[in-house]
């Protein structure tokens, strides 16, 4: 098989489409041919080194894709071959509160991800794919749409609440599907006209630039008639939280997701002061993978997929992703017999 693997140092100079042998299933495990995978913020990162300095390598990159399964390995009951699945971020993941065995377990970066043509899966590890779900929309969902869920839920997303979504990536464009399904309130902001324009047609209530609008906590207040947002999905990190913080309502929940906007130093004040529930969101569970995609089923709700990339061209999806530029999310098709 053929795979994108980082190996000897971080960069794109070190990223290689490397073939490689197919791997055999052990115990517990499944081995999945995949024809989907989907692109996240955390491979950018992980290539440049900002994720893991201490990443094993050689490393198969990768942690969101959907297949079918071509052989399992001793004792695996719940998948026979020939189903069609989609991965789990964290392979040990099943149910109940995050562990550090859990946690080590992603696809990835913890083990070989799904930057290739096979991935070898826990049995434990895997959710049956939907009948009337295509393989790219499903490869979208493990990673990005899952965390969007976890904070939601974890929130107490509602009738009623207010919803802040930080720019129009995966995470957030999920969360604008799923908190409106929820029937909440949803604010966005973008930088770019042109996506504030869809995410109003993916039902946005209200949208702001941040270019026009740097002091948007106001905005918020000014939409909320002076209390701020119940829920923020906080996708910007350091360079973000402080406003974020004096957008939340007071006594409201601040789901802390990503780093876009970079890192730094943050004054826990406000967070006393306001009494605000900030929380960071590690993606998910299987279990709450289960969930989600019973919801997506019961609302008809497919995920926006904004570019496609044959495997061979990741680099290409890495710079879109890394400038920004998508709507959504970012799929790469695996073409069988195409190792590129």
């Amino acid at each position: 098989m053929h795979a994108w693997v980082l190996d000897g140092g971080f960069g794109t100079e070190h990223l290689r489409w490397t073939k490689c042998e197919i791997p055999v299933p052990a115990a517990g495990q499944i081995l999945v041919r995949l024809h989907a995978v989907s692109v996240n913020y955390r491979d950018v990162l992980i290539v440049e080194g900002s994720y893991n300095p201490r990443l094993s390598m050689p490393r198969i990159l990768g942690s969101d894709g959907a297949g079918e399964v071509i052989a399992v390995g001793p004792d695996v009951d719940r998948f026979r071959v020939g189903d069609r699945v989609i991965g789990c971020f964290m392979q040990k993941w099943a149910d109940g509160p995050l562990t550090d065995t859990a946690a080590r377990s992603t696809l990835g970066a913890d083990r070989d991800g799904t930057f290739a043509q096979y991935v070898l899966l826990e049995q434990a590890g895997a959710v049956p794919l939907p009948e009337d779900w295509d393989y790219a929309s499903a490869a979208t969902l493990p990673c990005a749409a899952l965390t969007a869920w976890n904070a939601l839920i974890s929130g107490e997303c509602r009738p009623g609440k207010t919803v802040l979504l930080l720019g129009t990536g995966g995470v957030s464009i999920f969360g604008l599907q799923l908190a409106k399904a929820m029937g909440a309130r949803v604010l966005l902001l973008s930088g770019q006209e042109h996506k504030r324009e869809r995410a109003a047609q993916l039902g946005a209530d209200a949208t702001a630039n941040y270019h026009t609008v740097p002091e948007w906590d106001r905005w918020v207040r000014e939409q909320t008639e002076g209390q701020g947002a119940d829920i923020v999905l906080e996708v910007g990190g350091a360079g973000t939280l402080e406003r974020s913080l004096r957008a939340v309502r007071r006594g409201g929940y601040i789901a802390l997701i990503g780093v876009l906007a970079g890192r730094g130093t943050i004054d826990p004040m406000p967070i006393l002061m306001k009494a605000v529930r900030l929380q960071g969101i590690f993606v998910g569970s299987r279990k709450m993978f289960e969930d989600m995609l019973v919801f997506l089923q019961q609302h008809r709700l497919r995920p926006v997929i904004d570019r496609r990339f044959p495997l061979p061209e990741l680099p290409a999806a890495l710079e879109a992703m890394r400038r920004g530029i998508h709507f959504g999310k970012i799929v790469l098709d695996i073409i069988p017999g195409v190792p590129g």
